[in-house]
């Protein structure tokens, strides 16, 4: 079977890699508008060739659209043109709305299956990329009503090979989730690191005193605005909605501090324990 990878970056890359290892793929084309990616993704085996878009497509058995989401919505509906009833076309991104909207006005809308690999880290690029990424994570089909039989088979034979565990939400109740999950870890991981370079002025001393919590922290804080920002804007309603709260949040843990009022402190901490049940 052959695939066409539309971004051999670090998602890309690593679903290209592991569909290979399982030997699911026996040809990969590589799309990519940076030159060297495609140098970097052939010689790590991760591609057997870097493509003009059209020619990768219309010789591909499935089409996965691994970059940013906003380029990802562009790009859908030229795809779709390219597509028959014989392929499947498939996009990686961590907001769904969006692009399920665009496929919506499309006539091959049943070609399409949104998909969410939920993984990822801060790195980028194809020599980021590690076949055994996905292994144990969840992997988000959205409003598979909407994908033809054949096409919503393909994509979770893709996310069973890759070791993923499948869930099925609507697109809409997808990105509510991930808003609450993900995009606001790394919206607190900006603003932590932001505040820490302000007010530290000597990245030795970062350095010298950070440690394995902090580091953990503001890790996402190493993540790409050319990702993020898409994201930010396309899930804009959903991420303003947990931030308010999260601001909410904070301002308590401020006020139990002015105020010396340590015993709500310790009941807002042992509240946050909770969370303990449900991340084990």
């Amino acid at each position: 079977m052959k695939l066409t990878i539309i971004g051999t970056g670090l998602i890309g890359g690593s679903i290209a890699l592991k569909l290979r290892e399982k030997h699911f793929i026996d040809y990969v084309y590589g799309v990519d508008r940076n030159e060297q990616h495609l140098t970097d993704a052939k010689e790590l085996g991760i591609i057997d060739e870097g493509s003009s878009l059209e020619y990768a497509v219309q010789n591909s058995d499935l089409i996965i659209l691994a970059i940013p989401v906003d380029s990802a919505r562009k790009l859908l509906p030229t795809v779709l043109d390219l597509v028959n009833e014989k392929q499947t076309v498939m996009d990686v991104g961590s907001t769904k709305a969006g692009i399920v909207h665009v496929a919506n006005t499309h006539q091959n809308r049943n070609r399409f299956v949104a998909f969410h690999p939920m993984w990822g880290t801060e790195n980028s690029g194809p020599k980021s990329a590690i076949s055994d990424s996905f292994t144990g994570r969840a992997g988000v089909i959205c409003d598979k009503d909407d994908s033809a039989s054949d096409a919503l088979k393909m994509v979770e034979q893709v996310a069973e090979h890759l070791e993923m565990n499948l869930l099925y939400m609507d697109a809409e109740g997808h990105d509510v989730h991930t808003a609450y999950i993900s995009h606001i870890s790394h919206i607190t991981s900006y603003a932590l690191a932001n505040t820490v370079l302000e007010k530290e002025r000597e990245e030795d001393t970062i350095f010298q005193l950070a440690s394995s919590g902090f580091s953990s922290t503001v890790r996402l804080a190493k993540s790409h605005p050319e990702m993020w920002v898409p994201i930010f804007r396309q899930n804009k309603e959903n991420v303003l909605d947990v931030l308010n709260e999260h601001i909410t949040q904070l301002r308590k843990f401020k006020s139990a501090l002015e105020k010396d009022n340590y015993d709500y402190l310790e009941e807002l901490i042992r509240n946050a324990n909770k969370i303990r049940g449900i991340l084990r």
